[in-house]
């Protein structure tokens, strides 16, 4: 028999809480909020795309200011700053324009928080904001920069370095930092999604993460591969569920919707049509029309050495043949390629680019950009509702949350949709944040923390 992993912690202690589950069971959370409405209390905050965690009376956020890495502490009841601990920045990595150097959202047991900041490291402080322990990493080869975040279990911390080149997923010691174990992920290139963990009754847990063309679990004491499933798009950014023995991925990028794909030829075909030079390799001039890459070259050319090799045009034929799906996997115990054989549905409609699945009372919920809510039957995949979320029909980076048995839905605009959930989901309210949000909200007890693009708000139910 299957069953969902329980993860005995109060609060919300990780990116979209429990597991990554995005549901809450807080209670008296306000339907309509804004900034001079049911405020409990606000804050200025630097900049930064990380999300709020809770843990307690503490809420914890990462952010960046002049050049220095920042882990923040507030009280949760008063919003007031309990202590402040930076880094310096090791170095100046590329990243895109949406991303930040604190993107990433920190983990916290209770006792102590963790950071991740691509352009430093992981880093642990305990409650008083002292420096426990750090660990250098990178740099990273990622032209839109890293923002995977880390997620707690047990006494291990798991962070996953999707990258062009030299991929791989860590586990640490908690306590001190010292690694547990280190698994290079050769077969896929840069992503963003956080992982989380799946469990069977007769199994250790396990560790799940989307990636490049495929979902792999591995055995989270020990970082054996366990199984995959292959078919997930070429860039991943959203973070997988799990319930009831179900693992939920979705993953959209650009060129991988029906009716965009092409195949390529195998490289040695390739060579002999189009290596001019005659050293076995393909620069951008050599490609024929149909061949061509849209975007940058730097995208395919993974060791950025000007020219495409083997490895280099393995991934980008994978990439112009990828799908954009999202996908439901029953694995039962089983190990290896699961394929063909543990894959319950796909729906490879409306995928969401960046805002994580939500799934709640039997329904899957995705957000696509232009605000399009699609509510999914979580055993067949069928549609039960799809529809726009009227009033906030911006860009989703934010992902969905249940809290006070309803959804909570920000766009990039600042508008936030609550929803009532259902086959035949219904708009309750759309709130204005008055400035861009890309950051989850985080609820707990009556509260709902939202950070905006300078704000740290904790709205309450005032009257």
């Amino acid at each position: 028999m299957l069953f969902v992993l329980v993860l005995l912690l109060t609060g919300w202690p990780s990116f979209r809480g429990p597991n990554g589950s995005g549901v809450s069971d807080a209670k008296r959370v306000p339907v309509e909020f804004g900034p001079s409405s049911n405020v409990g209390w606000k804050v200025a905050v630097p900049p930064g795309g990380s999300s709020p965690v809770i843990s307690g009376d503490r809420l914890f956020l990462t952010a960046v200011e002049e050049g220095k890495l920042l882990t923040l502490a507030y009280d949760r009841q008063s919003g007031k700053l309990l202590w402040r601990a930076e880094v310096e920045a090791a170095r100046t990595e590329p990243r895109h324009k949406l991303n930040s150097r604190a993107s990433a959202t920190p983990a916290t047991d209770g006792a102590s928080v963790y950071a991740f900041f691509p352009e430093f490291g992981l880093l642990s402080y305990d409650a008083k904001g002292r420096e426990r322990w750090r660990v250098a990493l990178g740099p990273f080869s990622n032209l839109h920069g890293m923002a995977a975040s880390p997620l707690l279990h047990g006494d291990a911390l798991y962070l996953v370095c999707d990258q062009d080149t030299d991929s791989f997923v860590l586990a640490l010691d908690k306590n001190t930092g010292r690694t547990l174990w280190k698994v290079e992920r050769l077969d896929v290139v840069h992503g963003f999604a956080t992982p989380n963990i799946f469990q069977l009754r007769d199994g250790g847990p396990q560790l799940i993460v989307p990636g490049s063309y495929q979902i792999v679990s591995y055995d989270a004491g020990t970082g054996r591969k366990l199984w995959s499933v292959h078919g997930l798009t070429w860039q991943v950014k959203t973070s997988a569920v799990v319930d009831g023995g179900v693992v939920y991925a979705t993953g959209w990028a650009p060129g991988a919707d029906a009716g965009q794909r092409s195949e390529l030829p195998p490289f040695e075909t390739a060579l002999a049509r189009a290596d001019a030079d005659g050293d076995k390799k393909l620069s951008n001039e050599e490609l024929p029309p149909e061949w061509k890459h849209g975007g940058s070259w730097n995208f395919i050319d993974l060791n950025r050495d000007g020219k495409l090799d083997a490895r280099d045009w393995t991934f980008y034929r994978s990439r112009r043949a990828a799908h954009n799906v999202t996908v439901a996997i029953k694995p039962a115990g089983a190990s290896g390629d699961l394929t063909e054989s543990h894959v319950l549905w796909k729906y490879d409609r409306s995928v969401p680019q960046v805002s994580s699945p939500l799934l709640y009372e039997g329904l899957l919920y995705t957000v696509k950009d232009g605000g399009i809510l699609t509510a999914l039957d979580a055993a067949t995949g069928a549609v039960r509702k799809q529809a726009r979320l009227q009033g906030a029909l911006g860009n989703y980076y934010s992902s969905p949350i249940v809290a006070d048995g309803r959804l909570y839905i920000a766009a990039e605009t600042g508008k936030m949709a609550v929803v009532k959930p259902g086959p035949d989901w219904e708009v309750l309210a759309v709130n204005d944040l008055g400035e861009p949000c890309y950051a989850t909200p985080a609820p707990a007890d009556g509260d709902l923390y939202v950070r905006t693009s300078s704000t740290l708000y904790c709205f309450r139910t005032t009257q």
